[in-house]
């Protein structure tokens, strides 16, 4: 079997690490053929750091046009991820897009409808999908271990940035140029592991503050309320100015109580239903037989790596995916509903108003006043591009 020929749009901090991984030979059944960038110094760094028989290519259009790749991975700023996801597909190419989808639900749903006239593979860098710890947490959810859920909680405010992190960049902390903050950039894995594991809310209430640990236009601060259809209730908060922060994801189900944190599973199991002894406890403070157990998890799972080698070996043996690329919608649709209760201060029902979202996204870009000072500080692999 042929290896795929993989092409990389945007070679950033995020793209370029695809592009190592590729380049040296870490995804077996595919090799890099080209990479793509607007930015000169990302394309000299192509020159010197990869392979010499490695296309370069200033832009995507051109790459397209080279007919030279059988599949791209997309690594771009949010907005370009549906409009280059699309182009590829309809060129007849597999993708893999990273997180976000997208920024706007409307545009992503253009994307999906795209991905559903084509026959190629089409995945989203849901990497965090492949740890053995959520993929165990998905099961004892699924499988009915924990009984049917009734709270969720995910305090996830260990994503600390600095003023140094946005101003490294001119697309970054604007509407404009990324199109939302904590929520789109730096936590859609946490937000996929939501819904992936307890699924999608009803409706959403959320606070989000803009600004307000940083001179930034976009939300750095998050608190939101979630109610799902079968009755159960959820809280998400989130923040980039916490230190040391916190981590901490409980579910709480019929059966007991899990807690995901420190890359630990502590079941707190029932011995009976819960609802079952409400209706038999006799005693007015009568207590329920609960047992402790420490959750083994084997394993750390490939992340990054342990995509691409599900993507290619679907795009070569058929191999199920573990992030389609249409559910890349989901995260978004939850981002998109917190930040439009924000900005009408009301409740938002899922699946959320796009196109009330849209109108003021492009409002906020529209009589966006943001002055950015731009800096030159290093920049963390995870979570930039």
């Amino acid at each position: 079997m042929e290896n795929i020929r993989v092409g990389i749009i945007g070679i950033g901090s995020m793209g370029s690490n695809h592009a190592r991984k590729f380049d040296q030979g870490q995804v077996p059944g595919a090799e890099l053929k080209a990479v793509c960038d607007h930015n000169p110094e990302r394309l000299q760094w192509a020159k010197q750091e990869l392979r010499s028989d490695v296309e370069v290519y200033e832009q995507a259009d051109a790459l397209f046009e080279a007919d030279s790749v059988d599949a791209i991975v997309i690594a771009t700023p949010h907005y370009d991820h549906p409009p280059l996801t699309m182009k590829g597909l309809e060129r007849g190419l597999h993708v893999m897009c990273e997180k976000p989808a997208g920024v706007h639900t409307k545009g992503v749903r253009e994307m999906n409808k795209a991905a559903e006239k084509s026959d190629k593979v089409f995945a989203l860098m849901f990497n965090q999908r492949q740890r053995p710890l959520h993929q165990k947490l998905k099961d004892l959810v699924e499988s009915g271990e924990l009984g049917s859920l009734m709270r969720t909680n995910w305090i996830i405010t260990t994503w600390f940035r600095s003023q140094a992190y946005y101003d490294s960049g001119e697309w970054r902390a604007s509407w404009r140029g990324e199109g939302g903050g904590v929520l789109l950039n730096q936590c859609p894995h946490n937000l996929d592991l939501f819904q992936w594991i307890c699924g999608m809310p009803k409706r959403v209430r959320a606070f989000c503050s803009f600004g307000k640990y940083h001179d930034i236009e976009v939300e750095d601060d998050v608190t939101a309320y979630l109610e799902y259809p079968d009755g159960a209730t959820g809280v998400f908060i989130t923040s980039t100015a916490e230190v040391p922060g916190t981590n901490r994801l409980e579910l709480i189900g019929d059966r007991g109580k899990i807690v995901m944190e420190d890359n630990q599973l502590t079941f707190w199991r029932t011995r009976q239903s819960v609802a079952e002894a409400t209706r038999t406890i006799k005693k007015g403070m009568g207590k329920v037989e609960t047992w402790k157990c420490e959750i083994p998890v084997i394993g750390k799972g490939e992340e990054h790596l342990g995509a691409f080698k599900n993507w290619i070996n679907a795009i070569q043996k058929g191999e199920k995916l573990t992030a389609r690329g249409e559910e890349g919608i989901n995260s978004l649709e939850l981002s998109n509903a917190m930040l439009l209760s924000a900005w009408d201060n009301d409740w938002v029902d899922i699946p959320v108003d796009e196109e009330r979202f849209y109108e003021l996204l492009q409002e906020k870009i529209k009589n966006s006043r943001y002055q950015k000072k731009t800096g030159s500080a290093t920049l963390d692999v995870e979570g930039t591009f």
